[in-house]
């Protein structure tokens, strides 16, 4: 089972599923999807359109140099079946998955820092504007508040006296 890459978007198209293209000079084109092929048939430049992997990487949304991206690429070099070989590339196929997921996942936090240091600013910033908005507190109100709480957290004597009778 051979799975191709979408022509425009850069995702994985099935055996049996998407759209061919075959150009006047036999170029072939598979697309995953009608809407990656109604892109292409209007000339849209995949590393503009949003969605596409070509964006994501381009504008540093993905992790883009990384030595573990090297395994997924196609390699058309015929070689002699071996049981050991194929147990052996099985558990290095495992094990350079959860490398890069690992190091996506410090990609993806890395980017983020950035987002939550700037925010973080934005928002001290409209504190120190808008302090004048905050009402100070009322000396009447605090002490209120103190004895409702006094009175949730110390029950009534009388409740006490018939706790006292029961046991």
């Amino acid at each position: 089972m051979r799975l191709q890459k979408c022509y425009f978007c850069s995702s994985t198209v099935y055996p049996g599923h998407g759209i061919q293209f075959v150009r006047n000079d036999c170029k072939i084109f598979k697309f995953c999807r009608s809407k990656c092929h109604k892109a292409f048939k209007k000339k849209r430049n995949p590393r503009k359109v949003r969605w596409t992997k070509a964006y994501r990487k381009m504008h540093l949304k993905e992790l883009t140099v990384d030595s573990s991206l090297e395994f997924e690429m196609k390699r058309n070099v015929p070689m002699k079946y071996s049981r050991e070989l194929w147990n052996r590339t099985k558990r290095v196929m495992k094990r350079v998955e959860e490398i890069k997921t690992k190091r996506e996942k410090q990609f993806i936090r890395n980017r983020m820092k950035e987002g939550k240091k700037l925010s973080k600013e934005e928002d001290v910033k409209e504190v120190e504007t808008g302090i004048h908005l905050l009402e100070p507190p009322v000396k009447g109100r605090k002490t209120k508040i103190r004895e409702d709480a006094m009175e949730l957290v110390v029950p009534p004597q009388s409740a006490l006296t018939s706790m006292g009778e029961r046991n």
